[in-house]
């Protein structure tokens, strides 16, 4: 049983915003520190990546743990409550970032993938950012 009500609860999920999250930001910044420089959300690439280095053909996500399922992650935890439903959106989150993976792989792309338990401390975040925009 939820401990808010159904109107409440659905005001907070509408609130959760796709571009532009902390995570999000946190990369953005250490990229740019790095002294590169990127497109965001680019439409005409498959999966709109969060981050975008033409030059390098290269496009990068930002996953959030919950959303896009980081295996053994504790941010991955699944909702006890409506488990049907959370199956299915998580799995079809899972087969949209496969898809756009394998799109943009067939393009020539590189594809890198950042989590956002993987942002939290600024030290980490530099190697794994200087580690795959030097690849």
């Amino acid at each position: 049983m939820d401990i808010v009500s159904s109107a409440r609860r659905s005001k907070m999920m509408a609130g959760i915003k796709g571009k532009s999250t902390k995570p999000e930001l946190a990369v953005r910044r250490m990229a740019h520190q790095l002294g590169y420089r990127f497109r965001l959300h680019s439409k005409d690439l498959p999966g709109s990546p969060d981050l975008v280095f033409p030059r390098l053909k290269l496009a990068v996500f930002v996953h959030g743990c919950f959303w896009h399922r980081h295996e053994a992650c504790r941010y991955a935890y699944s909702p006890k409550t409506n488990v049907e439903f959370w199956d299915r959106k998580f799995k079809n989150n899972v087969l949209r970032d496969i898809r756009a993976k394998e799109g943009l792989e067939d393009m020539g792309w590189r594809v890198a993938i950042i989590w956002e338990c993987e942002t939290q401390d600024p030290v980490d975040l530099r190697k794994t950012v200087s580690a795959i925009l030097a690849s």
